[in-house]
């Protein structure tokens, strides 16, 4: 009986911790939620999974893009484990060819523009950068203004219509994304 009402609160304990991540929300042994939480960004592209992975930062009264994460340096997009990006399929991302796998994505910041960088390197914690000999490419972002500062940065999906979408990632004032298009 012991051993069953071991295993039954093991179980119980699991299935919370489980629930817990996949609502992106990890509970550390303090019961706080952790200040970048993991966050997911999902498409089916008329039948090409698009699947990123990151870690969400919060501005908590700092400037970070231009300020903490200074302008001109690349940077790992997100917080903590670098942010993935796979595709079951390839895709055009801002009209470069991205085979089908498994990424890393990294960004180019500036005070007028923002770099999208798609590596090849996997697997990273997202810091160090693994260098320009690993990226697959580099791409131009566009860049808008959000109306109001976003708190958490976000990454995601917009205006997707047929083979077509637009990957944003929003934080603080800015709004930049890239086309991707299904090949």
């Amino acid at each position: 009986m012991k051993k069953f009402v071991l295993a039954a609160a093991m179980f119980a304990g699991c299935t919370s911790l489980m629930f817990a991540q996949m609502d992106g929300m990890h509970m550390p042994k303090d019961g706080k939620p952790i200040p970048s939480p993991r966050k997911m960004a999902n498409l089916d592209l008329q039948g090409t999974k698009i699947d990123i992975s990151y870690g969400a930062p919060s501005l908590r009264g700092r400037k970070m893009v231009g300020g903490q994460d200074p302008y001109g340096k690349e940077w790992r997009l997100g917080a903590n484990e670098a942010t993935s990006f796979k595709t079951t399929a390839d895709v055009m991302i801002a009209g470069k060819h991205v085979p089908a796998g498994s990424y890393t994505l990294f960004a180019l910041p500036t005070a007028d523009k923002w770099t999208l960088i798609v590596s090849k390197a996997t697997g990273e914690w997202g810091i160090p950068y693994p260098g320009a000999d690993k990226d697959l490419v580099r791409v131009p972002m566009m860049k808008g203004t959000l109306p109001a500062p976003q708190e958490q940065m976000s990454i995601g999906f917009e205006k997707t219509a047929g083979g077509k979408t637009e990957l944003h990632v929003k934080w603080d004032r800015d709004n930049v994304w890239v086309p991707i298009t299904k090949m």
